[in-house]
């Protein structure tokens, strides 16, 4: 595992996006959500995109090209274009999935829908998605490209960046940005954590949660 994935894993959406929010830029998207409980995942991304078929025909299952893409560790993110507020498929399923943890992918993201849920969950593979639906992409989907930028929840991810996903939602970091980025969410954990230990000793929330905490995102 690389320096950077280490640090990031050691992170959590919220405090990447105070960070991304401290430093002026883009990158956490809500909605997102693990499809199951506990699930979490962060790592360096492999982009995929899928549309609807309308008519057209894929010669190799969408998904495999992006798993045989990533490395282990490495997390696909999906843009599902047009997927609508009730997707009419899902882009990401079991067989899917168990051929990502056969080879070590750290998750899926997906701006969209998954099925196969409790297969899923047996597996043990992080997936977070905008909702679960049963339906199979077959006829209705297709992979429209794999290692090109994708939009997710208006964030432009490109292939190379990196990912944190959690309960709140997810956070992508530019490759250019990441070594800011992880500077100053880890200077916000260390403040928050000192934070946190004033008021194991009792000291008033309203001297710990005072003006310090409403501006420290603004020390570099």
């Amino acid at each position: 595992m690389s320096d950077h994935a280490k640090r990031l894993a050691a992170l959590d959406v919220c405090v990447v996006s105070d960070a991304l929010d401290a430093l002026g830029l883009p990158g956490a998207v809500a909605g997102v959500l693990p499809v199951w409980e506990s699930s979490r995942m962060s790592g360096r991304v492999v982009t995929m995109r899928t549309v609807p078929a309308q008519g057209r025909t894929s010669a190799r299952h969408l998904g495999t090209a992006a798993i045989e893409r990533a490395r282990p560790g490495d997390v696909i993110v999906v843009e599902q274009a047009d997927a609508g507020a009730v997707p009419v498929s899902a882009t990401w399923g079991g067989l899917l999935a168990r051929a990502a943890r056969l080879l070590g992918i750290g998750g899926i993201v997906i701006d969209g829908a998954c099925r196969d849920v409790d297969e899923i969950r047996e597996l043990g593979l992080p997936v977070s998605a905008r909702t679960a639906v049963p339906f199979t992409a077959r006829g209705r989907y297709v992979e429209d490209s794999v290692g090109e930028p994708v939009l997710i929840g208006g964030v432009t991810v490109a292939d190379g960046d990196w990912v944190i996903a959690d309960a709140s939602g997810a956070a992508f970091v530019s490759a250019a940005a990441i070594d800011e980025v992880l500077r100053h969410a880890e200077r916000l954990v260390a403040k928050e954590r000192l934070m946190a230990e004033g008021l194991r000793r009792g000291d008033p929330p309203s001297t710990v949660l005072g003006r310090d905490y409403e501006e420290m995102l603004h020390g570099h």
